[in-house]
């Protein structure tokens, strides 16, 4: 924990974004480990077990003395009640929701941990939850919305974007699809562009982003949501997270420029079938990409396939060394993708 924390790159990295550190007692945080936690950035949620051991609720009202906000995770002791310095409950909810509102009369915001299904996802946020964790976003309803003239639509504007198209038919496709083109306007003009006039048609969007922005952009804005006023999707920030590890992985390792943006492009795609809910067979035979990509997309094989395996489910040391990559190298491009990640929830 000292090393991770010690890295001032981490809370860089997920800025604005607080980290919520999970730990089985307040007895582990030594006065170095807590000079490495500002309290203004990270959420400490105890075990509640450790309640049961002597010292512990001295040791809890101290932390909540020093700024910390505090979290109790899992069931009290009994004949235990809740300290008023740590209001706040995490859970694991895996095989189940607490009753509706039955949080509410607590402080929180609430964790519910290990959220894997839309449903539960629903009963937890009816509770009074406030943050999740879990597998929730890949159990969306794939292509919900999406008649075949608008799947269509996406997989021709996929292709375009594939092939290195003309901004014109990049255009042509985009006048067709008002909401993309909602989402790509409201991108130029947000604060990341930090203009000072306003964008309001195609050619000048292309113009502002550039050909090479616009198309990594586009990948991204294809998970945007399904109406000009609604929630990204959920899978937008793993898209995100998988296409900003492939492409730090690949220019790490001394990719071209080309090479780096079909790493992006790859961890864009990934979740396309998803998405659309059809098979990603039928997504790739449509898009004509160049094979190593279709390989790694399809089986999860070759270089990039091993890569993008290792983006979606984690590397331990031992896969680490047998793809040929330093733990230092996999930390950087962790932090890149988590902060990109953040950057294109937060415009998009």
């Amino acid at each position: 924990m000292g090393t991770l924390f010690g890295n001032a790159d981490l809370l860089a990295a997920i800025a604005p974004l607080d980290c919520v550190l999970r730990l089985d007692a307040p007895s582990i945080l030594t006065p170095n480990l807590l000079s490495l936690l500002p309290p203004n950035r990270v959420v400490l949620a105890f075990d509640a077990a450790a309640l049961a051991h002597d010292g512990a609720q001295k040791q809890i009202a101290a932390l909540h003395e020093r700024g910390y906000r505090l979290m109790l995770d899992g069931a009290l002791p009994p004949s235990v009640l809740r300290p008023s310095a740590a209001p706040a409950v995490a859970l694991d909810c895996r095989d189940g929701a607490p009753p509706p509102s039955s949080l509410l009369p607590s402080f929180g915001p609430h964790l519910a941990r290990r959220v894997d299904s839309a449903g539960r996802f629903a009963e937890c946020a009816r509770a009074g939850f406030d943050w999740f964790s879990g597998a929730y976003p890949f159990d969306a309803a794939g292509g919900q919305g999406q008649d075949g003239t608008s799947r269509r639509r996406l997989l021709g504007l996929l292709a375009l974007l594939a092939r290195d198209a003309d901004s014109r038919e990049l255009e042509l496709v985009l006048k067709q699809d008002p909401v993309l083109s909602f989402h790509l306007l409201r991108l130029v003009n947000s604060a990341a562009f930090a203009l000072n006039t306003p964008i309001t048609g195609y050619v000048q969007a292309i113009a502002v982003l550039g050909r090479r922005q616009l198309q990594r952009w586009l990948q991204l804005l294809l998970y945007a949501g399904g109406s000009a006023d609604g929630l990204p999707n959920l899978l937008l920030p793993l898209a995100a997270l998988r296409a900003g590890q492939l492409e730090m992985l690949c220019k790490a390792e001394g990719g071209e420029r080309d090479e780096q943006d079909l790493a992006f492009m790859t961890g864009a795609f990934s979740l396309l079938d998803r998405l659309l809910g059809m098979p990603m067979q039928d997504i790739v035979g449509d898009l004509r990409l160049p094979g190593h990509v279709e390989a790694a997309l399809l089986e999860r094989s070759g270089a990039l396939g091993e890569r993008l395996r290792m983006a979606e489910h984690g590397a331990d040391s031992d896969a680490l060394r047998a793809a040929g990559i330093d733990g230092a190298t996999w930390w950087a491009s962790l932090l890149h993708a988590h902060h990109w990640a953040i950057q294109v929830s937060r415009n998009v």
